[in-house]
Order: C-alpha cells, then structure tokens, then sequence
C-alpha cells in the first residue's frame, strides 16, 4: 500500500551474472519438478480432481446410462414383485441423492470453489498420457480404479509443473517487455525459486495455478481483451481475484475498459456454459455454480487453521472481510491515476489481503501474491505506463495499425 507513494526507485542489480542466474534458477527448477513427479501427491489437489469426476460423473454413474435387455415373456412373473419394490427404489434413490448433495457440499466446503471446470479440461492430456503408460484397456473394478488414480495423479502433477513454469516465465516476460531490464526479471525468478515456500508447496495446485493467471494477466495488460480473459480464469480458479475488479476496471477506465471486461465476461461466461453442458436441472445446475465461485456466507463455512474455533473466534472473520472489502473498493478511488507499478503493488495487496480472512489455511497460500510482490519490489519507476498512453486506442494492436498506415504510405 505504501509503494505507490515512492517517487524515486533505485535500480536493484542483483549480484550474479545474467547466466550464473539463469543456471541457478534452471537448476532449481529442474530439481523442484522433479519432487514434483516423485512426491507424494497433494491429497488437497488430488481429492480435489478426483472431486471434479464425481460432480459430474459419480462412480458407478456409467452402469446406469447401459442399455437394458428387452424383458420377455418368460420374466412377466418377476414383473409384479419389481412393481412392489417402487417404493422401496423410489426411497434408495431419495437418500442416494441426498448422500450425492453431501458429498458435494464436503468437497465445496473443504476444497473450495473453481475445481470442476479446471480440472476437467486438464483430465483430458493426463487421459492421454496415463493411456500411453498403459498397455490395454483396464478390465475389472480394482484396474479401472487404479486407473483412475494415475489419470488423478498425472492431473495433479502436470497442472503443477506447467503453472510453475509459467510464473517463471511470465517474471522473466514482465522484466524484459515492461521493465526494459531482462536482468531484474530473470533476479525476481530465481528468487521465487529460491524460497524455502516454493520449495514446500511445490506441488499443491491451489497454490501455483491462480498465481499463473494472474502473473500473465499483468504480462499482457497492454492487451485488456487477454488481461480480462486471464483475470475471469482466475476469478473461476480460486474466486478471490473477484475483489481485483475495482482496481483493475479503474486502470483501464479512460481506455481499454470495454476491452478488458469483455474478456472477464467472456472468461466467466465460457465457463458458466461448460457447467451447464451436463444439464440435469435448475437445483443440480445451481449447485455448480456454487461450486465454482463458492457462494456460501461467511458464518456457514467451515473454518480451519488460524480461524478454527480451537484457536480463535470464526465470528472475527466479519469485520475482516468488512475492512478487506473496503479496502479493495477504495482502490477505484486511490491513486487517482494508476500506472504499471500500481497495477502490480495494489493487485499484491488484494491477494494479500485475502489471507487474512481465508477460511483454510489463511496465510500459507503465498503464491497468489509472492511473484507480484517480488516484482513490485525490484520494479523500476513506471509512472509513464498508463493506459492511456501504452494501450491501442481500438481493438487492433499498435504493431498492426502502424503495419497497415506504412503500407498505405
């Protein structure tokens, strides 16, 4: 919050070389990926995955769906007793749908919003590969079960493993195009690699796949139809970047506004549409959107980690969440004229913010905010990076409007 109000910013140069740096950060990564495929699986992500298959497909589902055989002449006498047992069927099928809409409110109330959509579009490589890995199709309950898993585990880990080098690539992509200093993105890169947390929650896909998002949203905010696509994938991921919106809106209000919030609606709406792709109703398709952007109050969630009622409260949460959404609708206001490093600090701040008041494991989740926060500290002074001045004024980029005049020339 204090860095919008420092004028003058000091040139950080990091004390190795560019290529000691990039052998250190390669290294690195190399390392952390592969205790990544070595590892133990988040069981957060894992269940989480294996979540998204049971929203839509619950085991057993596909058996219900198979063709039944004709019932001849010989079966009519079993007929009357299958009439007697309709109301015996008709209240399994109660209470298996009641345990289904359990099941469901546990994943959403442990695991959080955005799993479905998410994890469904990275099933289909993890599909791929994990049918390369085998040879045949799995026959009996215990091999498709087994294959399931490594579907499950190959989701888990390749999800992670792309988002990290994502964020490395997108640290790497802001120094060079927005910074005009490759050398301080290739520092903050490295650095993020270096930390102990980074090497600790490697693997935990809740962790590193916002901070993707986000991290290239900022790489392209020179693009507000891409910057508000990547911003809505993020707002269905993890829900919080939602609160991003005043200030992100605010940047683009004199130029790139329309733009950008196409791109968050688009982003949203696409997904919303892949929700209700597997119609069975209004109740089953309220219930996805639940899922994915978590609409429960404040006082109904479950609570754990600083906020479970064995350490504190749950009922402090409110005034925290008051005050963090204060602060967020503030930043439509504040600064009045926002440039590059506001976009940056102000977009830390806000994922910050939401630890505070985040009802599991608030505080550990550093990814959502840590690259940001790495490039706020070594950015240079970005007071001419407005949108007023860096954005195309239509819907064309400038290296195509400047193509298309020198060709009329």
């Amino acid at each position: 919050l204090w860095d919008p109000t420092m004028v003058r910013r000091p040139l950080l140069e990091p004390n190795l070389s560019v290529g000691g740096m990039t052998f250190l950060g390669a290294s690195l990564f190399l390392f952390l990926m592969a205790n990544v495929l070595t590892s133990k699986d988040d069981p957060v992500a894992l269940a989480a995955a294996r979540g998204a298959e049971q929203f839509f497909y619950e085991p057993g589902d596909e058996g219900k769906n198979a063709p039944k055989d004709k019932v001849g002449d010989d079966d009519a006498g079993n007929m009357a007793t299958k009439y007697d047992a309709g109301d015996n069927a008709t209240e399994s099928e109660a209470a298996e749908e009641a345990r289904k809409k359990a099941k469901r409110e546990d994943l959403l109330a442990r695991y959080g919003p955005g799993y479905p959509i998410l994890f469904q579009l990275q099933r289909i490589p993890a599909q791929t590969i994990a049918a390369m890995m085998r040879s045949g199709t799995p026959e009996g309950e215990q091999e498709r079960a087994q294959a399931r898993r490594s579907v499950d585990q190959t989701t888990v880990r390749l999800t992670a493993i792309f988002s990290h080098l994502a964020i490395v690539l997108g640290v790497v992509m802001i120094g060079y195009r927005h910074f005009d200093n490759y050398k301080t993105g290739i520092a903050a890169a490295t650095l993020y690699l270096m930390l102990p947390y980074t090497a600790r929650m490697t693997g935990f896909v809740d962790h590193v796949l916002p901070a993707a998002l986000l991290t290239w949203a900022l790489v392209a905010y020179r693009r507000p139809l891409v910057a508000g696509t990547l911003v809505g994938l993020s707002i269905g991921a993890i829900y919080y970047p939602i609160f991003l919106l005043p200030l992100w809106i605010s940047f683009y209000w004199r130029r790139g506004l329309f733009r950008f919030l196409s791109g968050v609606l688009v982003a949203v709406g696409v997904l919303v549409i892949a929700l209700a792709l597997e119609w069975n109703g209004w109740p089953d398709f309220v219930s996805k959107l639940q899922w994915m952007f978590g609409w429960r109050l404040p006082w109904n969630v479950p609570t754990e980690g600083f906020w479970s009622p064995r350490f504190t409260t749950p009922e402090y949460r409110i005034p925290v969440l008051a005050a963090f959404i204060a602060m967020c609708g503030s930043f439509a206001l504040w600064p009045a004229q926002k440039n590059l490093g506001t976009l940056l600090c102000c977009t830390a701040a806000v994922m910050l913010g939401s630890q505070f008041w985040h009802a599991h494991g608030g505080g550990l989740y550093l990814a959502w905010f840590l690259p940001i926060a790495l490039l706020t500290i070594f950015r240079p002074n970005l007071e001419d990076r407005i949108a007023l001045a860096v954005l195309p004024a239509g819907w064309t980029p400038d290296w195509i409007a400047k193509r298309s005049v020198a060709r009329a020339a």
